[in-house]
């Protein structure tokens, strides 16, 4: 009954905040019995708090935030690669995510192995998620899917490994020096400086590569355009 009073209330409030309803004034409520006091003060706590921030989400100071969800960001907790290497590891990703789903789950993967040429059992394919699946969801998030590489880097993997065979065949070169353990605050310092100054090199070809790319088609299409009014 207190539960549906307060729902009531709440849908009411919100009505009013929204410009749908105008507020009405209300004779006082007869007063209960001591005991449902702490329980109305409660709730009225929390609708108090909900509309305060349904109001700043209105006025555009606040935003929708999900908590549970963890940002991922390659660059920053797979150091040992490049760029370059990320890129390509996300398009083969990408490109066996047939489901667009940011998943492989276990027919993308079966589809993937024949595609390489290195089919799987169906137990064989089960074992390459597993080794990898941190979150016991049975199918690989692009992270996960790093984590292939990163053992594969590391020497981590078995040989005769499902996950072995696909790191050798994706034609992704993973060998590299890795991030090895400083023995002084210096040589971290200097480690830590080389690592930021490779990432902004790395970032430099990239806009370089794509201005020379826009460069060259805005060339082709002003050669176009000169061939077309040559036939006007």
């Amino acid at each position: 009954m207190a539960t549906d009073e307060l729902s009531s209330k709440l849908s009411r409030r919100l009505q009013i905040e929204e410009g749908a309803e105008e507020p009405v004034a209300l004779d006082r409520e007869p007063q209960g019995d001591a005991e449902d006091k702490p329980a109305a003060a409660s709730a009225d706590a929390e609708l108090g708090a909900l509309l305060v921030r349904r109001g700043e989400l209105n006025d555009g100071q606040g935003e929708h935030v999900q908590p549970s969800l963890k940002v991922f960001n390659p660059y920053t907790e797979f150091k040992e690669f490049s760029r370059k290497q990320i890129k390509d590891m996300e398009k083969m990703f990408k490109m066996y995510d047939t489901g667009r789903d940011n998943y492989i789950d276990l027919m993308e993967l079966k589809l993937m192995m024949e595609k390489l040429g290195a089919p799987q059992t169906h137990i064989g394919l089960k074992n390459m998620i597993k080794e990898v699946d941190e979150d016991l969801d049975n199918k690989l998030s692009f992270r996960e899917f790093l984590l292939i590489f990163r053992k594969a880097a590391a020497g981590d993997l078995a040989e005769d490994s499902g996950l072995s065979v696909l790191a050798r065949l994706s034609e992704i070169d993973v060998s590299t020096e890795g991030v090895k353990g400083a023995k002084t605050f210096f040589e971290a310092k200097v480690q830590a400086i080389s690592e930021s100054n490779r990432f902004e090199a790395e970032i430099r070809q990239e806009q370089e590569a794509k201005k020379k790319q826009a460069e060259e088609q805005k060339q082709r299409r002003a050669a176009f355009k000169e061939l077309q009014s040559a036939f006007k």
